[in-house]
């Protein structure tokens, strides 16, 4: 979609949709590329309604209030709706292994000096963190790779590695966790299952302590199908992207609202 293009378009496109008394109209562009909030943090938007006013065959318009409006990415859509059908629109969000939202603010339970218990809800500014499920281990390598994917980012800047491995549907984790004296003969090692239009089956990353690297596992019914070796750390997100990410996550969920029908997208985005 052509961003500037559907900028100088959009007094047009919304002419006959805002009230006269209205002299400004604000709109939002959402074409696959993350938002920035005005401290300069990456945000993940809220869903939101609002009628389709405007189909350029690149673009969708929905108006969203009296005089906002959303710009959908037409080759990003679930589906694609009629002209004054109502919506409901969904953009990427990343999110946690347990499927909340990954700036959901995090819970805890404290208590009072005469034992009554009370939530206390905590939230970073630009924190949306995505924990790997798994127990601490005992292995200093392997809790390494644990931060390591936590924390670093996947080649598309906005998501880190587990926010990856969630959108693969990543799943039935398992590790194994060796006593510093086995390291070399048994490695420390993260396995899951994942289910995308690229891969389906496990996959397991391997820290190798000999060359100081690591590497990963592509099998299928216990079948190897691919391994690559001498991963540095920081390429271990762009080798997962590779392997497994289908590029499906891009896609905005749009779902009509009442009883007029709509063209469902089967595409993935390239």
């Amino acid at each position: 979609m052509d961003t500037q293009a559907i900028r100088a378009q959009m007094p047009v496109l919304v002419a006959g949709h805002v009230p006269r008394n209205i002299r400004r109209f604000k709109f939002s562009i959402f074409d696959g590329q993350p938002k920035v909030s005005t401290l300069g943090f990456h945000i993940d938007p809220k869903p939101f309604e609002g009628k389709v006013i405007a189909d350029t065959g690149e673009a969708i318009v929905v108006k969203t209030g009296r005089a906002e409006f959303a710009v959908l990415d037409r080759a990003l859509v679930t589906e694609v709706p009629d002209e004054g059908t109502k919506v409901q629109v969904q953009p990427y969000v990343r999110r946690r292994f347990d499927g909340l939202r990954a700036d959901t603010p995090e819970e805890r339970t404290e208590y009072t000096t005469d034992g009554t218990p009370y939530t206390v809800k905590t939230h970073i500014l630009g924190s949306a963190p995505a924990k790997l499920p798994l127990p601490q281990p005992r292995c200093p390598e392997l809790q390494e790779l644990i931060n390591q994917l936590e924390q670093l980012p996947a080649p598309d800047g906005f998501r880190c590695i587990t926010h990856l491995l969630v959108d693969a549907g990543a799943r039935d984790f398992t590790i194994v966790d060796p006593l510093p004296d086995d390291i070399i003969k048994t490695s420390p090692a993260i396995s899951f299952t994942v289910a995308t239009a690229k891969f389906q089956g496990q996959v397991t990353v391997l820290y190798e302590r000999a060359d100081d690297l690591y590497a990963i596992e592509l099998k299928r019914d216990g079948e190897l199908i691919e391994r690559v070796d001498e991963i540095f750390f920081g390429m271990l997100g762009e080798t997962l992207e590779r392997l497994i990410d289908d590029g499906r996550w891009r896609l905005i969920d749009v779902s009509v609202i009442g009883a007029k029908a709509s063209r469902q997208r089967h595409t993935v985005p390239a």
